[in-house]
């Protein structure tokens, strides 16, 4: 039979049995949870919606998917496409390639799997149905702050606010598409409605136009400070996992600084665009105190994030690609997720049972896990701790800023040899390698990897780390017992506790151990 089996955004390649087999991807699988390894031939640990998304095959809406099993091969390369970046993998035992699904084969899977999937039956849907769900495709909760000084005047800022309504119903607002609020600068910050006051744009353009204008120096610095720390909660309509925004509007300059502020912003995972309208002249200059205020107040300053108007006149022409910048939800560099914000430790186990050649494949697993990571001085950080009945800091966290220097730094860690002191270990890396970042702004996470039984207590000292905030995971190869394992992991256990048989198991336990310090992270985030 032609019917095709509904899927999860998890099930991989490894998963399915034949050698070509329909499937069906669920709509709106978070990309985070996309495990992708290679381009056009994608590693069987890949997952199949994953890599179809990355491939171009089918978007996040989902679809029919035929996927075709392929001979392994070695290099599967690193390619960010479609809003995926896929991962670099030495070499894998089998592969997948996929293609799009026959349209027959999606109709046929409606009786199979209505709640997973809406087929595709061919033709495109009216707009006019997903009115109240606005552009799925475009993720942001964007904070427009728009310039309320006299700087700008009664007659400009009406202008201003024709603009913002503008760019506002291009966005396609709605319940599945972006929110937006607007916080007025002047004097003093006014949040003027919050994100989630209208989820239709009809409503957010009614409530642009009754803004009142508020006069005063324009304090920029101030307000983007303010609408940094205040605007984005839970409570406000904040959304986990999507991008926050904040396009700051400045008709001419600031009259207090940016730069504190935009540092601010950056510490709470806020993207932070400039729109300067009528930059100052040369004449001008001289009352301008700092000329560089675009580049300290931007996300990153590499152009994409500030954006330049000649005037408020005609500015029809530059709503869309403004738009466009908003809705590339790639290119939002800060936004805190779980690849830039996380310290990773690796615990080690050093003892005589694993012997040398093991042990390079139990280094060889902690690079895996650590390269999937976006390391740097303001990003994720790595640290490994070797354990026998000592313990050796092979690196802290801040020794290495860089994933090529990491990762050389675990090619290097050469092999102890002795007992297993387990809660020992956990101590001493609790105290000595989270201690100095635990009050900074990662979320911390212990990955202990042992192949025995602990001379000693664990759940002592595992108690003690996760009181301290750090979450633990508990990797077991081989002899070591399920109980101390369990009894290491952070709740729920099960989700936290990972054992293989055999060394050689520790590669296919990669992409879950990624995934699960994903998920704790979204799970986590205010």
């Amino acid at each position: 039979s032609l019917a095709s089996t509904a899927i999860t955004c998890f099930t991989r390649g490894l998963d399915l049995r034949k050698g070509t087999e329909d499937v069906l991807c669920p709509a709106n699988c978070p990309l985070w949870q996309f495990y992708v390894f290679g381009d056009g031939v994608y590693a069987s640990l890949s997952s199949v919606c994953g890599a179809a998304i990355h491939s171009g095959v089918i978007t996040n809406a989902g679809g029919a998917v035929r996927v075709r099993t392929l001979p392994g091969q070695e290099n599967y390369p690193a390619v960010n496409a479609n809003g995926i970046q896929s991962q670099v993998l030495s070499r894998w035992a089998s592969s997948f390639s996929v293609t799009a699904g026959t349209k027959s084969t999606a109709l046929e899977a409606v009786g199979r799997s209505v709640s997973t999937a809406r087929p595709s039956t061919g033709k495109r849907p009216k707009k006019t149905l997903d009115k109240k769900a606005g552009n799925k495709d475009c993720k942001a909760d964007i904070a427009f702050l728009i310039d309320g000084s006299y700087n700008i005047g009664q007659r400009r800022f009406n202008l201003q606010k024709n603009f913002v309504g503008k760019v506002a119903v291009m966005l396609g607002i709605g319940t599945d598409g972006p929110h937006v609020g607007v916080v007025q600068a002047s004097e003093h910050p006014k949040i003027e409605f919050y994100l989630k006051n209208f989820t239709a744009a009809k409503e957010v353009l009614f409530a642009i136009k009754e803004l009142g204008f508020r006069g005063g120096n324009s304090n920029t610095g101030k307000a983007l400070k303010y609408t940094a720390q205040k605007f984005f909660s839970l409570e406000n309509g904040a959304r986990k996992g999507i991008p926050k925004i904040i396009v700051v509007f400045l008709d001419g300059w600031p009259s207090d600084d940016l730069e504190e502020a935009g540092i601010v912003a950056r510490e709470f995972g806020v993207n932070v665009f400039i729109v300067s309208v009528a930059k100052p002249t040369t004449e001008e200059l001289g009352m301008v105190q700092d000329i560089g205020f675009v580049d300290k107040a931007v996300c990153r300053n590499n152009g994409f994030f500030s954006y330049q108007m000649p005037t408020w006149f005609g500015t029809t022409k530059y709503v869309k690609p403004l738009v466009q910048k908003l809705c590339s939800h790639e290119q939002m560099l800060c936004s805190k997720t779980c690849y830039n914000s996380v310290n990773i430790g690796f615990l080690i186990d050093g003892s005589s049972s694993i012997g040398e050649s093991n042990f390079l494949l139990v280094l060889e697993f902690v690079s895996n896990v650590a390269k999937a990571f976006e390391i740097s001085d303001i990003g994720s950080k790595v640290a490994a701790v070797q354990f026998t009945y000592d313990q050796r800091p092979e690196f802290g966290f801040t020794d290495y800023v860089t994933k090529e220097k990491v990762l050389s730094a675990i090619r290097n860690i050469s092999y102890m040899s002795g007992g297993t002191a387990t809660g020992d270990a956990i101590s001493f890396t609790t105290k000595n390698v989270f201690g100095p970042v635990k009050d900074g702004p990662n979320k911390n996470f212990l990955i202990v990897l042992t192949d025995g039984q602990s001379y000693d207590d664990v759940r002592g000292p595992a108690a003690a780390a996760q009181k301290a905030g750090i979450t633990v995971f508990s990797v077991g190869i081989a002899w070591a017992p399920l109980d101390d394992l369990k009894d290491m992991a952070s709740e729920p256990r099960e989700s936290h506790t990972f054992f293989t048989r055999e060394f050689t198991g520790l590669e296919q336990m990669v992409p879950d151990i990624i995934r699960a310090i994903c998920k704790d992270f979204l799970d986590s985030k205010q």
